[in-house]
């Protein structure tokens, strides 16, 4: 009886998150926000609880988020990897500083002391990996040239989460610093010599991985995941970090056709994961700390856009870009969750749970939005602003109705869908400097209007 109760439920599940993505694709809209309400409606508290198929739904969640980031591991080898950390460390400490300071000061400014202001500074500093890596799939924007940079920003704050997750365990646990130092060492080590080994040995375990034969390599991957995903969790390291880095050392045609054969597994559990989160959130206890929880998304999502818009221009991207970026990070999911997790369970702050559950609510469902929209809502604002009227006789800023136009000429940009390009073929969209007084100084010039 229990099984068939299990199959009932769990067959219903599946069945609404297909309709409800059908519903999301005929708008050309990601169905995340609509797999969180659904979620949130079954859950603990909502229209009609469920309860035989809770434990296999919480194990499914854990494998969508592992195949979410494994499958952006796949996107890139060892070697962008280690280049993108190189130049995209600079994001990594504006991030820390833009969006973990402000979760920090709202935990003191509500009395909550300095143990609370340290796990809500985290909850407020991460961006949902899992969120970002289907909202990027979704909207198609894999191959722009702003995702490197976004990716990099995720991989600095996955691999910070190795050394903040021991920090935050041996604070609220209250153990002594020689026991926090060893849970710490123990971590940067295990996380240390799982890049190491992707970076050098990567070639090697792709041949080991490799087969002609689609289910042997599907087994071998998806097991080699999981395996190394455990172990690092187990180690007090992120399984999320474990993941990727598996990826990443995946390369070639083992990459291609790791990527084909595990798509469809990713999207059935990454779908069963946002409902997950869902369905362990009581709306009751939500109402009563909307209203903080909202000031501080709102503050921290120009935080993250702030930071993206940073990052991008640093690299060099095109105005345009730089506001996907920025869109594309805001946000937050599994780690928060994590983190309110611990401190809940330690028992710090009895609000902290709730908080950081609205927190989280409004910026998974407003993640894909900005993702979305903060681009053209950002072109439009800059053209309204650029034909403003100066003085009485109506003249308009100098140069202001070429604006969009010398945003569109901006590196890749210049050609449509030439962000999706790489490799040799992004030499064409290439744009050498024609020199001091040329065009390329007016477009530096309007983007600076």
């Amino acid at each position: 009886m229990h099984s068939a109760v299990f199959l009932i439920e769990f067959g219903a599940i599946i069945l609404g998150l297909g309709l409800l993505g059908r519903l999301a694709g005929r708008f050309s809209f990601s169905p995340i926000p609509l797999y969180l309400l659904a979620g949130l409606a079954f859950g603990k508290g909502g229209l009609l609880p469920l309860g035989a198929s809770e434990e296999f739904v919480a194990i499914g969640a854990e494998i969508g988020v592992i195949l979410l980031l494994l499958m952006l591991g796949l996107e890139y080898t060892a070697s962008d990897l280690v280049s993108n950390l190189k130049t995209q460390y600079p994001a990594g400490l504006v991030d820390f500083a833009f969006n973990a300071l402000p979760g920090a000061a709202a935990a003191l400014l509500m009395g909550w002391g300095p143990v609370a202001a340290v796990v809500l500074a985290g909850v407020t500093w991460i961006s949902s990996s899992g969120v970002i890596a289907k909202v990027l799939g979704d909207l198609g924007r894999l191959g722009n040239r702003e995702t490197p940079v976004i990716l990099s920003i995720l991989v600095l704050e996955d691999l910070a989460m190795a050394v903040y997750l021991p920090i935050i365990t041996a604070l609220l646990a209250g153990v002594g610093l020689a026991a926090g130092s060893a849970t710490l060492a123990i971590a940067l080590g295990v996380a240390g010599a799982v890049l190491f080994v992707a970076v050098r040995y990567g070639r090697l375990i792709s041949r080991f991985v490799s087969s002609d034969d689609p289910e042997k390599l599907l087994l071998v991957v998806l097991g080699l995941t999981l395996l190394v995903a455990g172990v690092a969790q187990q180690l007090q390291v992120s399984a999320a970090v474990g993941a990727f880095l598996v990826g990443i050392a995946l390369s070639g045609e083992v990459a291609e056709g790791a990527h084909t054969l595990l798509s469809p597994l990713r999207d059935l559990f990454a779908a069963v994961f946002f409902v997950f989160f869902g369905l362990h959130t009581d709306p009751a206890s939500i109402p009563p700390v909307l209203l903080p929880a909202l000031a501080l998304a709102v503050v921290t999502a120009l935080t993250k856009i702030a930071t993206g818009h940073w990052a991008a221009r640093r690299a060099g991207i095109g105005v345009k870009g730089r506001w996907r970026a920025g869109g594309t990070l805001v946000a937050r999911g599994e780690f928060s969750i994590v983190i309110a997790g611990l401190a809940v369970t330690a028992g710090v702050q009895p609000q902290l749970g709730p908080f950081a559950t609205a927190y989280v609510l409004i910026l998974v469902v407003i993640g894909p939005l900005t993702a979305r929209y903060t681009e053209p809502v950002a072109t439009y604002l800059t053209r309204r602003r650029a034909a403003v009227p100066l003085g009485k006789g109506g003249n308009t800023v100098p140069g202001a109705g070429c604006l969009p136009d010398a945003e569109a000429v901006s590196g890749a940009e210049a050609v449509p869908g030439a962000e999706a390009v790489s490799g040799p073929e992004a030499v064409a969209v290439h744009v050498p400097d024609p020199g001091p007084g040329s065009a390329s100084d007016r477009v530096s010039d309007a983007d600076r209007v």
